[in-house]
């Protein structure tokens, strides 16, 4: 199991020595053009998690490829993963032929805080994979009516793996206005409330797929890492919880430890899948 951020959630070029505490990091997520994002309020707190609104703001793929990614090979000791966004087929392939010398590509295709291409999720997968040879990450939403069925049609097209689970779509009504706090109005929820719905969507894709698994949503204790790789995860990924705790890895891996020794088992590897096994009835 390896452990990586979710895209957006940590920024390895003020905090590198988080980023190296890290088995792979994941970069914002790049556009081809730059954007300043939405308009603020970008960012509000819930009884159950974060909501943002950032809109993807990133300084786009040419300086990213001249600076950003450059800067961040310097920096960092971990293999770099580069979260690819878009607003048509062309634009997520026209960035994934650009990158070369990168551990994988995200595909970000289920952002709430953008409009959303136009095309197929596995459409866009075709694209970028007849142009790349760098493994493709399909980031997908629990929103989907069947994200299994998505699932199965990005493996088709050539995706090498899949990211569970992007946020979701949410709101927060101001208490004395009651009128929304966000400038967008709709943010994408993070934090603990994701945790059992990325369990049942990694759990769904792992049936309907044998791609590779990146498990996020709601992570923030060993426990939780744990519980991804039962339901079919092989990697993790940390999201809300490295803005409070920049020491999560470090946690995590020593939490991750015990919670194998109380399960019984030497690895956490060695609860990959666990929950798909029926359980013996006694007789």
């Amino acid at each position: 199991m390896r452990l990586l951020n979710a895209s957006g959630c940590l920024d390895a070029l003020t905090a590198p020595e988080v980023a190296n505490e890290l088995d792979a990091f994941v970069t914002k997520t790049i556009t081809p053009l730059p954007r300043e994002g939405n308009a603020p309020v970008r960012i509000a707190e819930t009884e159950v998690g974060m909501l943002n609104s950032i809109g993807l703001a990133n300084p786009g793929r040419e300086r990213f490829l001249t600076e950003t990614l450059p800067r961040l090979r310097a920096l960092l000791d971990v293999p770099i993963w580069v979260s690819v966004g878009g607003f048509c087929a062309a634009d997520y392939a026209e960035t994934c032929a650009a990158l070369d010398g990168v551990e994988a590509i995200e595909l970000n295709l289920s952002c709430p805080n953008v409009d959303e291409a136009p095309e197929s999720a596995a459409e866009i997968v075709a694209a970028c994979r007849r142009v790349t040879d760098v493994p493709l990450y399909a980031k997908l939403s629990a929103a989907s009516p069947d994200v299994g069925a998505v699932a199965a049609a990005v493996q088709a097209v050539g995706a090498d793996g899949l990211s569970l689970i992007n946020t979701l779509r949410g709101m927060k009504l101001d208490a004395d206005t009651l009128r929304p706090t966000l400038g967008r109005a709709v943010g994408g929820l993070s934090g603990p409330a994701l945790k059992p719905i990325a369990l049942a969507a990694v759990h769904t894709c792992r049936r309907a797929t044998d791609l590779a698994i990146v498990g996020m949503g709601g992570v923030s204790t060993g426990r939780d890492i744990v519980e991804l790789v039962a339901a079919g995860a092989r990697d993790v990924a940390l999201g809300t919880i490295l803005f409070a705790d920049p020491d999560a890895p470090r946690r995590v891996r020593e939490e991750v430890v015990r919670e194998c020794s109380r399960v019984s088992v030497a690895s956490v590897d060695d609860v990959f899948a666990r929950a798909h096994k029926t359980a013996e009835v006694p007789a």
